[in-house]
């Protein structure tokens, strides 16, 4: 197998992960449900979802939302906030709907052109930013500043998921070069948004192939263990450590110590429930599969 076929086969296989972050972050597009008017019940709602324990009825719920949030967006073109909304929202069903080539392909680029009418509407430098070339991505980045975090990161997750719904078209794959990027700025301008994370994306990507064919594993260790320093109740941190990283170097002590720590740590978190469950889910999933792999 040529080093191309291999770069090939190793990151459609690992960055069906980036779904999994999408459903972590992108759900706190939840808090734009509703107009502003209503806001205390958005928040409330936000809050519930987010504390929920079975992500199957999130998962059932939220399509009605989809449509809701949608509709108030026809109607309001020229609105950036409506925009992320929906792109927000899209990456956090997404995230949580078992895998369909046909539905995540068609809902993703739904969710990324949202993304990409917000971030024209909030800087125009920043329109058909998918269509920019890698090389350009340094210059455009540079305008941004602290104010645009909540952009750029809505751009990135909602671009992140569409690669994810295309795992198998390599020009999509590609593109993962400009959410890296956008990425590493989210960290450059507050390396604490979000709770760190920026820092999982850029883990999982840096782990996306093995240190022989270009990959960056320490890096990707670096990352995995600030992320675990901003946020140490996030569960699925452990996951996608032991999945990307101790799989890679074939670490099976640290691989089954970070998916134990996972499975015996309390679920329940503020903010971080569903995905604290969602983890558990998989670490036992991992755990089980461990001796086909090592």
């Amino acid at each position: 197998m040529s080093p191309i076929n291999n770069v090939a086969f190793f990151i459609p296989r690992a960055v069906r992960t980036l779904a999994i972050l999408c459903s972590l972050t992108g759900i706190n597009g939840c808090s734009y449900f509703v107009s502003s008017a209503t806001g205390d019940f958005s928040e409330r709602l936000k809050q519930t979802i987010l504390a929920q324990n079975d992500p199957e009825t999130v998962a059932e719920a939220l399509p009605a939302y989809l449509l809701m949030l949608e509709a108030s967006a026809a109607g309001n073109q020229d609105d950036e906030s409506l925009m992320f909304a929906n792109a927000n929202l899209y990456t956090a069903y997404l995230g949580l709907l078992s895998d369909d080539p046909i539905r995540k392909p068609r809902l993703s680029r739904k969710g990324l052109d949202f993304a990409l009418r917000g971030i024209c509407l909030h800087k125009q430098d920043w329109c058909d930013l998918q269509q920019q070339p890698v090389t350009a991505m340094p210059d455009l980045l540079a305008l941004a500043e602290n104010d645009d975090i909540d952009s750029l990161y809505s751009v990135a997750t909602a671009w992140s998921t569409w690669i994810q719904a295309n795992k198998s078209d390599w020009n999509a794959i590609a593109q993962l070069a400009q959410v890296k990027q956008i990425m590493q700025k989210i960290i450059e301008l507050d390396e604490t948004y979000k709770a760190g994370s920026a820092h999982v994306y850029l883990a999982v990507m840096e782990s996306l192939i093995p240190e022989t064919l270009g990959g960056k594993p320490e890096l990707a260790k670096q990352h995995f263990q600030r992320a675990l320093a901003l946020s140490p109740n996030n569960l699925m941190i452990n996951v996608l450590y032991a999945k990307h990283y101790a799989r890679m170097i074939f670490d099976r002590q640290l691989h089954d110590a970070l998916l134990k720590t996972t499975l015996t740590a309390q679920a329940t978190a503020p903010g971080l429930t569903l995905i604290n469950t969602l983890a558990q889910q998989q670490a036992q999933q991992l755990l089980d599969s461990a001796n086909d792999y090592f």
